[in-house]
């Protein structure tokens, strides 16, 4: 796996960074609907968080092979229901303009209370004159729309809430 050495400003090298243990983290996340995510062990310290994503206060968890997780998800600190705010949601892929629907007299793709299957297409976003279909890649029940029709999202931000199937 490709590792990346830099010298600090004194010329020192600092120890190589594992890009795969990166992109294990960000699968993490991912797979956790997690905003920020922050790792300490003694050869390496990693502070990940997606565009958007308010600091929230730590909630401390052990992780294999060491170290601390650092996370805000109330489902993952006991609460019995989630609420809103623990719930996934489904990430803007890309920097552009979000809208709801394929043309201003179009119904939305899809509203609160819709059910969506992972190939469903929830919005376009626009980039360079280019409308691209974003789809849902989950399943489960539209919560919350987070943004308005023709605001400008950036990659990371989540544009709905869905509670799963």
């Amino acid at each position: 796996m490709a590792e990346a050495s830099e010298p600090d400003a004194e010329g020192d090298r600092r120890p190589p960074v594992d890009l795969e243990t990166i992109r294990r983290l960000l699968d993490l996340m991912n797979e956790h609907g997690l905003a920020e995510l922050e790792i300490e062990r003694e050869d390496m310290a990693v502070r990940l968080r997606k565009a958007g994503a308010e600091p929230q206060p730590p909630a401390l968890a052990s992780v294999p092979g060491g170290g601390a997780l650092q996370a805000a998800t109330g489902a993952e600190a006991g609460e019995a229901e989630p609420d809103e705010e623990d719930l996934p949601t489904i990430p803007s892929p890309m920097v552009g303009t979000f809208y709801a629907a394929s043309s201003p007299d179009a119904d939305p793709f899809v509203q609160v209370g819709d059910h969506v299957a992972e190939d469903t297409v929830v919005c376009v976003i626009e980039a360079m004159k280019v409308f691209n279909e974003i789809r849902a890649e989950t399943s489960g029940t539209i919560e919350k729309v987070l943004v308005e029709n023709a605001e400008a999202v950036e990659f990371g931000q989540p544009l709905f809430v869905v509670r799963p199937d």
